[in-house]
C-alpha cells in the first residue's frame, strides 16, 4: 500500500525538510513562561515569514496568507516534531484571542492588534475566572457601568495567566446588570497599565508565580474596545473557550513530548539495562505512543472540519479533556524513567533538561484543572455531546 501524500505534498515536505536543516540551530531552546525572548520573537518571525505558522491568516494582519491544506498542515507538524522542534509561539494572544478577532473583531481590531500579536511583541491575558464564578463562569459580577463614551469597570478576576508580564488582557464583564446571566455579559480588550489595575501574583508549586489575581477599581475603558457589540460576551467567551481548549490540548506538542521521552529512554539505565528495554516501562511509553497518535489523527479530523466549515461537535470537545491528560501522565513516565534524580527540582548539578519534566508535571496537573476541570469537561462531553440527561443540582437546603 503506497501511503506517500503525492509528488505535490512530498516536494513540500522536501521544503519543509531543507528549511529544517538551514534553521534549526536559530530554534529556541526554551520560550520561558511569561513574555516569549528576543530569540523566541526572531524565531516566530522566520517561521511566519516562511509559511510555518500563521500560514492561513491573510497577510494584511501579519500572516502567511495561504490558503487551508490539510496535508500540508500536517506536513509540517510530522516533520518539526520528528525534529523536536518548536512549532511557533503558543500563547493566550495567538492561540486564543487572534483566532476570536478573525472571526469576530472590527476592521480596525484586526488591524492593530493580529500582526503584533502574532510576532509576539503584544503579551495578553485572560480575564475569565473570578473567585465565586469558576465552573459556573456566566454568573460572573465584575460589572462595567457605562459613563459616556467609556466604561468604568470594578471587580475582581483571579488564576489570571501571565497577567504580571501581559501588556493588554480580553476581560468578559456584566454591562447589563438586570438582563439573564448569559446575556448580560461583554467582552472588553484593554491595556494592562490602565489606571485602577492591581496584579497580584500568586505562586504555585512550582515556585512560580503563573496565575494572578487581578482587581479593578474604577478603571476606565473606551466602548469601542467591545469586541461584537454590547451583550455579546458569552457568544465571544465561547469562541475564545473553543480555540483555548484546542491551544491546551495540542497533539503536536505531545508528540513532541513523546520523542524527547524516547531518547531519555535510550540514555538512562537501571542496573546497565536501558528503561527502552525495561518490559514494564517499554509497555507505559507504548500506551501513551498509542493515545498520542490517536490524538494526532484525531486532529486532522478537526482540520477537515474546519477546512469544510463544519462544526465537529463532540470532536473538539475531547481535546482538552484527552490532551492535558496525556501531558501530565508524559510528563510522570519521564520522572520515573530519571529514577532517584526524577524528584529533584531547582538547581541541584544533576538536574536534567533544566528540570523542565518536573515542572511539566506540576504545571500540567493544574491544566486538567483549568480552562475548565476534568470532570466538567466530561459533563459537557456527556450532555451537548452524547445528549444524556444533565448532571442533577443538590436540593437547596
Amino acid at each position: 500500500m503506497d501511503l506517500a501524500y503525492g509528488p505535490e505534498y512530498e516536494a513540500f515536505r522536501t521544503q519543509v525538510r531543507d528549511f529544517i536543516s538551514k534553521n534549526k540551530d536559530k530554534a529556541p531552546k526554551r520560550f520561558g513562561v511569561s513574555r516569549p525572548s528576543e530569540e523566541s520573537i526572531a524565531w516566530q518571525k522566520l517561521l511566519i515569514e516562511h509559511g510555518l505558522t500563521a500560514r492561513t491568516i491573510p497577510k494584511e494582519y501579519g500572516g502567511y496568507g495561504a490558503e487551508p491544506d490539510i496535508l500540508k498542515s500536517r506536513i509540517i507538524a510530522e516533520e518539526f516534531t520528528a525534529a523536536k522542534l518548536p512549532m511557533g509561539l503558543a500563547s493566550q494572544g495567538i492561540s486564543m484571542l487572534v483566532p476570536t478577532l478573525l472571526e469576530l473583531g472590527t476592521e480596525e481590531q484586526k488591524k492593530k492588534w493580529i500582526e503584533p500579536t502574532l510576532k509576539g511583541e503584544v503579551v495578553w491575558c485572560q480575564g475569565y475566572s473570578e473567585p465565586g464564578s469558576g465552573s459556573d463562569l456566566a454568573s460572573l459580577q465584575t460589572r462595567a457601568t457605562e459613563d459616556g463614551d467609556d466604561f468604568i469597570i470594578n471587580g475582581q478576576k483571579i488564576w489570571t495567566s501571565t497577567a504580571h508580564a501581559s501588556d493588554m488582557m480580553f476581560c468578559l464583564v456584566r454591562t447589563e446588570p438586570d438582563a439573564k446571566k448569559h446575556e448580560g455579559i461583554s467582552y472588553l480588550i484593554f491595556p494592562m497599565t490602565t489606571p485602577g489595575i492591581e496584579v497580584r501574583p500568586l505562586k504555585t508549586m512550582t515556585g512560580h508565580a503563573e496565575f494572578n489575581e487581578v482587581f479593578f477599581t474604577d478603571v476606565r475603558v473606551p466602548q469601542k474596545d467591545i469586541v461584537a457589540g454590547r451583550g455579546q460576551g458569552w457568544y465571544v467567551a465561547n469562541a475564545t473557550l473553543k480555540h483555548e481548549r484546542g491551544m491546551l490540548g495540542d497533539p503536536n506538542q505531545a508528540g513532541t513530548r513523546l520523542k524527547e521521552i524516547v531518547d531519555l529512554m535510550h540514555e538512562e539505565t537501571v542496573d546497565g539495562t536501558r528503561l527502552i528495554d525495561h518490559p514494564v516501562y517499554r509497555d507505559r511509553l507504548m500506551q501513551l505512543q498509542a493515545r498520542v497518535l490517536a490524538m494526532q489523527f484525531h486532529g486532522l479530523r478537526l482540520l477537515t472540519a474546519a477546512s469544510k466549515k463544519e462544526d465537529p461537535g463532540i470532536a473538539r470537545l475531547i481535546v482538552k479533556l484527552q490532551g492535558c491528560e496525556i501531558n501530565h501522565q508524559l510528563a510522570a513516565l519521564a520522572i520515573d524513567a530519571l529514577g532517584e534524580i526524577g524528584v529533584l527540582y531547582g538547581d541541584s548539578p544533576h538536574l536534567r533538561a533544566h528540570g523542565s519534566w518536573q515542572h511539566r508535571y506540576m504545571f500540567d496537573l493544574g491544566l486538567i484543572i483549568g480552562g475548565g476541570t476534568a470532570q466538567i469537561q466530561k459533563n459537557i462531553i456527556s450532555e451537548r455531546g452524547l445528549g444524556m440527561p444533565r448532571e442533577p443540582k443538590p436540593a437547596k437546603a
